[in-house]
């Protein structure tokens, strides 16, 4: 449990954290790609969408409802950023920010429980099972192409890290 919420949070906090990095596109610099938050969000559906075969009614029901979870869970991982960015002076304040860390991480779960159960309204849980793992998949993939500097979604060119 603690291993899939630190992979979440990671996740979450890369497309955060890639999304206000993002480069107007006449802004860009030698034909480089830049972060899309779009491009991400329209290639994460195809993905899931494929992979967990919704159908479009499904998807058209399901996907502004999973927008929704997203962006109670990145405004969390945002105030998570936040309070981790500098080290309180003492040990009192370095526990109060561990502390509040780990309560924004079970809000975190908690928001994701209460969403999967508004999710199998939607959809059956045999195929919100398979969007969970398309979703797990698709994060994984875009994480291994980052490492191997890929120029989509923002990945760096190979040779320029």
């Amino acid at each position: 449990m603690k291993k899939i919420l630190t992979i979440a949070a990671i996740c979450l906090l890369s497309l955060t954290a890639a999304a206000q990095a993002q480069i107007p596109p006449q802004q860009q610099r030698h034909g480089q790609q830049q972060f899309s938050p779009e491009r991400f969000d329209a290639d994460l559906q195809a993905f899931i969408t494929s992979e967990a075969h919704l159908t479009p009614q499904e998807a058209a029901a399901f996907f502004p409802v999973y927008k929704e979870m997203q962006d109670k869970q990145r405004e969390l991982s945002n105030r998570q950023r936040e309070i981790s960015t500098t080290k309180p002076a003492d040990d009192e304040g370095c526990m109060n920010v561990i502390r509040e860390s780990d309560e924004i991480d079970l809000e975190i779960k908690r928001i994701q429980q209460t969403y999967h159960n508004r999710f199998m309204e939607i959809v059956s849980p045999s195929k919100l099972y398979d969007i969970l793992n398309a979703e797990k998949r698709f994060f994984r993939r875009m994480m291994r192409n980052w490492g191997r500097g890929n120029t989509q979604h923002g990945h760096r060119p190979q040779g320029q890290r």
